[in-house]
């Protein structure tokens, strides 16, 4: 059996992967569900005092998880959604994992897809400078379009009040607005062409709004190593939330099976 570390994504906690945990355990695999630096804490804790997350940085945070997955007796299958699939995909390009899934991913640098739904899903975050120093969130209903567009309004609004937190305003400013127009390297950057990189899977869905499936079609087919396995599946009609929405173990399921079967 493997050992499998899940990364969350922004806007949520590990608590985001409770379905998934007993899942895949019950499959004779051991998971790991590492948090964010400043992150740390129950939804509603977080939610009431999001001050600590304002100051949290995407190299403080690769720092950490590289070294939770450097005390791991063995290389894990690496999971990641939406940011989370950003940091997998960084994760990955520095020599981590057996192999790694990265599902309504994030891009990294240098993906210059951005469909009218993700700048929309998006513009609460950007609609003020200001929010570049804060932690900020969604409403519901925005949430409601960014990520949960395939639910009702009541089961919406039951996974906001269940996982929604507020962000680093910075990262969505740096990574997702300036991050393809500042000279040099940024720090979301992976090397495309990295033959050494472990087989790397992207899951999109057709609905997501916040990270579409262009973007991670784009994102899949920049990576160019010839001795690479670099593959792209989507599920059709599913959001940004098919981790958590009905459904659910089938993303899981696909997941799980094409790591064993690539992992390395």
């Amino acid at each position: 059996m493997s050992t499998i570390v899940l990364i969350h994504g922004l806007w949520v906690t590990p608590r985001s992967w409770e379905h998934w945990v007993p899942y895949l355990e019950a499959q004779g695999h051991t998971v790991v569900t590492p948090t964010y630096p400043g992150f740390e804490g129950e939804v509603e804790a977080l939610r009431a005092d999001p001050a600590p997350i304002a100051a949290v940085t995407v190299p403080g945070t690769v720092a950490h998880l590289e070294k939770v997955i450097g005390a791991l007796p063995e290389k894990p299958i690496i999971m990641g959604h939406s940011f989370g699939g950003t940091l997998t995909q960084l994760l990955l390009d520095r020599g981590h994992g057996a192999a790694g899934v990265v599902i309504d991913s994030a891009p990294p640098e240098g993906i210059r897809v951005n469909p009218p739904s993700q700048i929309k899903s998006l513009f609460p975050i950007l609609d003020n400078p200001a929010k570049r120093h804060q932690a900020a969130g969604f409403t519901p209903e925005q949430w409601h379009y960014a990520f949960t567009n395939t639910l009702s309004e009541e089961d919406s609004r039951a996974a906001y009040e269940r996982y929604a937190i507020p962000a680093p305003g910075s990262w969505v400013w740096a990574y997702g607005l300036l991050a393809n127009i500042t000279p040099g390297k940024q720090e979301t950057w992976v090397d495309f062409h990295n033959e050494d990189r472990a087989p790397l899977l992207f899951i999109a869905g057709g609905a997501d709004h916040i990270m579409p499936a262009s973007v991670n079609k784009s994102n899949a087919k920049h990576y160019k190593g010839e001795t690479t396995v670099t593959e792209y599946f989507e599920f059709p009609g599913r959001s940004h939330w098919t981790c958590a929405e009905p459904g659910w173990e089938q993303v899981a399921d696909k997941a799980l099976d094409w790591s064993l079967t690539h992992a390395r």
